[in-house]
């Protein structure tokens, strides 16, 4: 997306080499808890002294090495230190997923990230953090301002992880923008908590609350959140348990909604009654530029109700209806509500799991010539063997090669040439209407999805310049054609 991923500034300075010792209780989190009696008094029931980031020394804590200082915390909690972490404290993104840090593992993490600069990015997927690792990280980050994204899924926190998150999210002290908290076992409950910090909290930008088990209830907690938060442009929701009621609470948050650009519902059960809510959102929200309902148990009744709502809609770019039992007719209603609508800004429609006939695909031509930026994502066509099907794949690549070297280009200038601004990152939408309607290098959409799948950054963006090198290399060609027939044959 636009900014999505953009960082937010700093907002402290570098420390200098003598920092004295805090003197406030907030302030002191590092301290010994038993020295600082006001402590005790200002935490909540759930905040015990054992969990505080404690430290015997702090004017040692603020002149150590950060090496030097992460072996001391190992020591003083009792864990054994990670080498990964020492090894790569000067990186921006921190990925210790999976390295069953545990509570304490996760505490000298957390004292050694207080005086950190380097670090923007920290994963702690799956690691049995528990409730005492959760605080540890809350209390770093209210003194850490340059970590901005947070990822603690797969750590089964439940009701009183959401209770600490909420609590932290309420203070709104920190520069995390974005927070996944997949798999964490969150229910109706939970939702309620985040949902009462995320309606005040517009720091937050993008959240991830996949695979949790948040049902009706918490569709309506959502969807309240939804219609007064101004923060979030991404949410994903994917893999919990939404039916019909959850599904209107969370269409009508969205009608009021004007930032969230990117929501994911795959797996939930919206079926054909949420699928006319969400056509009533499509014809009325003028923000959501990516929207995902596969496998939401929406057949060709709720394909026509979004149909509505594509007719009307003037910002969504990508939709997806994979793995939904909608047959051609569903397909071919969506298809035209796109062609009507002159304004449509579709660039993908995956339906990924249709069938179509080859009079299908006719209309869909007709569609693509009055928005060649939209590429259909089906299954197959009815009929066509794959050995009428392989002379549409002649290698793109190899295509566009033969034309740099009889113009004596390089592919990366080929590319580049294709971009009005001149530049080596393009929308995709934009490269793939560019590519459809240049004669250079003449392409079928087939060999411009093969394009694309190679230069797509998974940011709604292309990027030239990891061809630079491989532009030279005389085998790239023979390579990339080997991949893509192996690519054909999985998809045929």
């Amino acid at each position: 997306m636009d900014n999505d991923d953009e960082p937010l500034e700093p907002e402290t300075q570098d420390e200098t080499e003598n920092v004295p010792a805090p003197e406030s209780s907030e302030e002191a989190l590092y301290c010994e808890a038993e020295t600082l009696p006001t402590v005790e008094k200002e935490k909540s029931a759930w905040e015990s002294s054992e969990t505080d980031l404690e430290i015997e020394d702090t004017e040692k804590f603020f002149t150590t090495g950060q090496k030097e200082l992460y072996l001391e915390a190992c020591k003083l909690v009792g864990t054994v230190p990670v080498s990964y972490f020492i090894r790569n404290m000067e990186e921006p993104h921190m990925n210790l997923n999976h390295h069953g840090l545990g509570p304490k593992g996760t505490k000298a993490i957390a004292i050694a990230l207080v005086s950190n600069t380097a670090i923007t990015k920290l994963e702690v997927e799956d690691n049995d953090i528990t409730d005492e690792g959760l605080l540890s990280l809350v209390q770093m980050l209210q003194e850490n301002y340059y970590l901005q994204e947070m990822n603690i899924s797969n750590n089964s926190l439940g009701l009183e992880g959401a209770r600490i998150i909420s609590e932290f999210l309420q203070r709104d002290a920190s520069s995390i923008w974005n927070l996944e908290l997949s798999g964490n076992n969150l229910k109706e409950e939970s939702a309620e908590l985040l949902c009462q910090a995320l309606s005040t909290n517009y720091r937050i930008r993008k959240l991830n609350l996949s695979h949790n088990q948040f049902s009706d209830l918490g569709g309506e907690h959502l969807g309240q959140m939804l219609a007064i938060n101004v923060g979030l442009t991404s949410l994903d929701l994917s893999w919990n348990q939404f039916h019909i009621r959850g599904a209107m609470a969370l269409c009508n948050g969205l009608r009021a909604n004007l930032t969230l650009k990117k929501l994911d519902l795959f797996m939930n059960g919206f079926g054909n009654e949420g699928a006319l809510a969400l056509g009533d959102v499509l014809r009325l929200n003028s923000s959501l530029v990516y929207l995902d309902v596969g496998s939401n148990s929406i057949g060709n009744d709720g394909a026509s109700k979004i149909s509505r709502g594509l007719e009307a809609n003037e910002t969504l770019k990508v939709l997806k209806l994979f793995l939904n039992p909608i047959s051609m007719d569903g397909a071919l209603l969506l298809i035209l509500s796109i062609k009507r609508n002159p304004k449509s800004r579709m660039e993908e429609l995956d339906i990924s799991n249709v069938l179509v006939t080859e009079q299908f695909v006719k209309t869909l031509d007709g569609v693509y010539a009055l928005h060649p930026q939209l590429d259909v994502v089906y299954k197959s066509v009815l009929g066509l063997t794959a050995k009428k099907t392989l002379p549409l794949w002649t290698n793109p690549m190899k295509l566009i090669q033969s034309y740099a070297d009889q113009q004596k280009i390089t592919v990366v200038d080929f590319f580049k040439s294709l971009n009005p601004a001149g530049t080596m990152r393009m929308p995709v939408g934009e490269f793939q209407k560019i590519l459809i309607q240049q004669n250079k290098v003449p392409l079928n959409r087939y060999q411009v999805r093969e394009v694309i799948k190679r230069l797509d950054e998974k940011t709604g963006k292309v990027n030239f310049s990891h061809l630079f090198s491989k532009a030279r290399a005389p085998v790239t060609c023979c390579q990339l054609l080997g991949q893509m027939l192996g690519t054909l044959a999985e998809e045929l």
